[in-house]
């Protein structure tokens, strides 16, 4: 597996790569490697002769995610895309993808202003133009995300409609904890107590999927069949 920190690398490994013949599937994350994001990765090797995944601290840390780049788990995050048979991984530096003087934003209308747009502005404008720039610099054939990051993949399939992207978005299936969680960088800081009221969720929603199911179609049942779970 190849590591490259440098826009200008990164180009010329794209360059070589497609000159060997190779399609490109891409995988972003921002680090913290899990069995999901681990998931995309294989599913990205087997349908591209090349697999680059990115590791991008959080665009919303600015410049606070420089730092980010000599945690110490970012060795064990290169070993397991490695064991998984990543063909590149890009590591930038925040400033590499966002430089002093950068101006530009993807913005994506009336789909940010709510649920986790909502509990954290502009965070979601920020994800959209990190893809943007990924997807300039690799062009990817195939875009992978995880179906666990529902309002993201609403958003960004907007942009590869209004933008005219080409290049296939393909969602897979959000890979789950014994317990019924997704995996989640974000779901590994819980407390006991936090992860059992998380798991709610999920078992409202097959409770509804249970009864739909079972012929019910009463939006108002179905709600009433998730609440009887979330009390």
């Amino acid at each position: 597996m190849l590591v490259i920190r440098t826009v200008p690398e990164l180009r010329a490994a794209i360059l070589e790569q497609r000159r060997a013949g190779s399609s490109v599937g891409l995988v972003p994350t921002m680090g913290l490697i899990h069995a999901g994001q681990l998931s995309l990765v294989a599913r990205a090797r087997e349908e591209n002769g090349c697999a680059v995944v990115s590791i991008t601290a959080d665009p919303s840390r600015g410049e606070h995610a420089i730092r980010d780049r000599r945690r110490p788990e970012e060795g064990r995050d290169l070993a397991l895309l490695e064991r998984e048979g990543a063909t590149i991984a890009f590591v930038p530096t925040h400033s590499s993808l966002f430089p002093p003087d950068d101006l530009t934003r993807v913005l994506v209308a009336r789909l940010t202003d709510r649920l986790e747009g909502a509990s954290r502005p502009g965070y979601l404008d920020l994800v959209t133009t990190v893809i943007a720039k990924l997807l300039g610099l690799v062009g990817p054939a195939r875009l992978y995300l995880g179906q666990k990051d529902a309002q993201q993949i609403v958003v960004v399939r907007r942009m590869f409609r209004d933008l005219h992207v080409n290049t296939a978005l393909l969602v897979c299936p959000t890979v789950r904890e014994s317990d019924g969680l997704a995996v989640s960088s974000q779901n590994a800081a819980l407390s006991i107590e936090e992860r059992h009221a998380a798991t709610c969720l999920q078992q409202a929603l097959l409770a509804a999927e249970r009864a739909w199911a079972g012929g019910e179609r009463s939006a108002e049942v179905l709600r009433a069949r998730m609440g009887e779970v979330l009390v």
